[in-house]
């Protein structure tokens, strides 16, 4: 496992993002697949149909972008089989591993102006986190479900290193790190 500091900015054609909700996971896959050219896969677009119900093509829809050269996406939906298809076609892992005061005020911002602006997120769906952010259901309750999966990455990891040894690791801790590794990627082009 890479640091950002001794990260190889060697451009990858498949990668994967990790980390926690309200990480940056997109905002970063955006930002790499426009560096890098490649094709950014929201993974939460293919998960989420209308009125937030799993779509049945999700799978079959997670294939067909793993088979294709270039790509770009966030590293979820593991308890539904993606890391068995994404893992061995990726080529890096970027980890995401963010301090606690970092990731919440991230995922609060997020939250309150996605649900404000009435954004549409995929599907037709739109951001029901403020209303939900007093539920004790951490399904419903996005805070909640983001403490409850706060150090799911940190006990993973070894084991998808373990099980997938051809891929690179590259840990940041914190968003300036990230940054960093991001600018000399930039600089040193596709």
């Amino acid at each position: 496992m890479f640091t950002a500091d001794d990260a190889p900015a060697l451009h990858r054609s498949r990668v994967l993002i990790a980390g926690v909700t309200g990480a940056g996971k997109t905002t970063l896959a955006k930002r790499l697949a426009e560096i890098w050219n490649l094709r950014h896969v929201e993974i939460d677009a293919l998960f989420h149909g209308p009125g937030w119900t799993p779509r049945p093509e999700f799978t079959g829809d997670v294939r067909a972008f793993a088979a294709e050269q270039r790509w770009v996406t966030e590293s979820q939906y593991t308890s539904r089989g993606t890391e068995a298809i994404l893992a061995p076609r990726a080529e890096l892992v970027l980890w995401l591993d963010y301090p606690y005061r970092v990731v919440r005020a991230r995922l609060v911002r997020r939250t309150v102006a996605r649900q404000l602006l009435r954004t549409e997120l995929w599907n037709g769906n739109r951001e029901r986190g403020i209303t939900n952010m007093f539920r004790r259901d951490a399904t419903d309750n996005i805070l909640l479900w983001q403490t409850r999966t706060l150090h799911k990455w940190a006990e993973r990891m070894p084991d998808v290193e373990v099980r997938h040894p051809h891929l690179t690791v590259v840990r940041f801790g914190h968003p300036r790190e990230t940054q960093r590794w991001l600018a000399r990627v930039a600089a040193a082009g596709s």
